[in-house]
C-alpha cells in the first residue's frame, strides 16, 4: 500500500466526513493549549520575532485545521500583549498530504477564520497549503519558529513489512507474530527519526515544536490500551469474511500504517536524532465515551466513535478491498454494534501524548 497516495481523511462537509467527526480530536487540541503556550511563552522569551513562521504538520480538513492555528495566534497575541510587543507578521503554513482535501479549507473554512483574526490579531497573518508526506522535507532550511502537529505522528508512511503474515489481524494484537510487532517498532523508528531530522532543518535554532499523537504507558505493544478498537475493527470486517462478502486473503494482507509508541521509545529517537531537546512529554487518558456527543443523532454510545474511526479509515479500507458504499455502511454498522456492546460494559480511554520539543542551537 502507497500510504502517501491512498492516506486522507474523508473530505467534505457530509454525514462521514472528518469536519463532522473530529470532536475527539478538538478535544486533544485543547488540551495541549496550555503546553503550546510554555513553549510560545519561552520562544518569546528567548527573542522576538516580527515575523513568526508556524507550520502546522497534518493538518486534515475541518474545523480542527484552523481552530489549532487560531489557538496558537490567540497565545502569542497575549504574550506580546503582557511584553508589550507589537503583533508579529504571521506566515502560516498548512500541511497534509496531497490527497487531503485543500478544497475544504481554504473555500470554507478560511473566509470564517480571517474574520476572527481580524478581531484578535493587529498585524498580517498569510495562510497558505503545503501539500507532501511530513517525512521528507517540505520547507527551506532555517525558516520555522513554531511547528505543530496533533493526532498525526501515530500514522506511519507505509504499512511495515513483516516476513511472517498477520492473519486474522489488520494491526498488532497478542496472536500477531514477533516479526510483525518488530517490524512495526522498526516502521516507527524510522519514520520518528526522518521526521525529527527534516524538522531540525527546517526550524530555527531554538525553535519549538509541539506534537499531539497516540501513544501507550505500557512497554507492551499489543496491550488493550493501544490495540482495543482495532481488534474490534477486525472482528467486525471478519463477520463479513464469514459471510462470504469479504475475500479472506484480502482480510488477511490488510494492517494499517498506525503505531502507538510507548515514552521511552519517544525519548530514544529523539535523543539518537539528536537535534532536540525534550521541554515535556504529558501522558494522560481521553474517554473514547466522549465521542458520541455531537451535533448529530445519537443511536448508541458505539455510534460517535465508529464514525470517528471511518472518517480516517475509510479511505484505506476502499483502496485495499475495493468496496462500494453499502459494503462500507455494512462493516461500520456493524463495528458500531460491537463498539456500543463493550462500552457499555466498560469505561474505554485511549492514551495520547503531548510532546514539546526545542531545537538545540547549531
Amino acid at each position: 500500500m502507497e500510504v502517501v497516495q491512498v492516506l486522507h481523511m474523508n473530505g467534505g462537509n457530509g454525514e462521514t466526513s472528518y469536519a463532522q467527526n473530529s470532536v475527539f480530536q478538538q478535544k486533544v487540541i485543547s488540551r495541549s493549549k496550555l503546553i503550546i503556550k510554555e513553549a510560545m511563552t519561552n520562544l518569546y522569551n528567548r527573542k522576538f520575532h516580527e515575523k513568526l513562521v508556524i507550520a502546522d504538520f497534518g493538518c486534515s480538513s475541518g474545523p480542527n485545521t484552523l481552530f489549532a492555528v487560531s489557538e496558537i495566534i490567540k497565545i502569542v497575541e497575549n504574550i506580546c500583549k503582557k511584553m508589550e510587543h507589537e503583533s508579529p507578521e504571521y506566515h502560516v503554513f498548512l500541511n497534509d498530504l496531497s490527497s487531503n482535501d485543500f478544497n475544504f479549507i481554504f473555500k470554507s473554512l478560511l473566509p470564517a477564520f480571517e474574520i476572527e483574526m481580524k478581531k484578535h490579531v493587529k498585524g498580517p497573518c498569510f495562510v497558505s497549503g503545503t501539500p507532501g508526506s511530513f517525512y521528507g522535507r517540505l520547507f527551506p532550511s532555517n525558516t520555522l519558529h513554531f511547528a505543530y502537529s496533533s493526532s498525526g505522528i501515530h500514522w506511519l508512511s507505509q504499512v511495515p513489512k513483516a516476513p511472517e503474515s498477520n492473519k486474522g489481524n489488520i494491526y498488532m494484537s497478542s496472536s500477531s507474530p514477533p516479526s510483525v510487532l518488530k517490524a512495526y517498532c522498526a516502521q516507527f523508528g524510522k519514520d520518528f527519526s526522518t521526521f525529527l531530522k527534516c524538522r531540525s532543518d527546517e526550524i530555527v535554532g531554538g525553535g519549538r515544536m509541539v506534537l499531539t499523537f497516540m501513544g501507550r504507558r505500557t512497554k507492551d505493544p499489543t496491550s488493550k490500551e493501544c490495540c482495543y478498537f482495532w481488534e474490534l475493527l477486525a472482528m467486525a470486517l471478519n463477520q463479513l469474511v464469514q459471510k462470504g462478502m469479504i475475500d479472506e486473503e484480502k482480510f488477511d494482507s490488510f494492517n494499517i500504517p498506525i503505531y502507538t509508541p510507548s515514552p521511552l521509545e519517544v525519548k530514544y529517537e529523539i535523543e539518537k536524532e539528536g537535534s532536540f531537546s525534550v521541554d515535556t512529554l504529558e501522558i494522560y487518558e481521553q474517554n473514547w465515551n466522549e465521542c458520541h456527543i455531537d451535533s448529530g443523532v445519537v443511536k448508541n454510545e458505539g455510534y460517535g466513535v465508529a464514525k470517528l474511526i471511518r472518517a480516517a479509515m475509510e479511505p484505506l479500507i476502499i483502496n485495499h478491498f475495493g468496496f462500494a458504499n453499502d459494503i462500507i455502511d455494512e462493516i461500520f454498522d456493524r463495528y458500531s454494534k460491537i463498539l456500543n456492546y463493550c462500552m457499555a460494559r466498560e469505561k474505554i480511554e485511549c492514551v495520547y501524548f503531548i510532546l514539546s520539543i526545542t531545537k538545540k542551537d547549531e
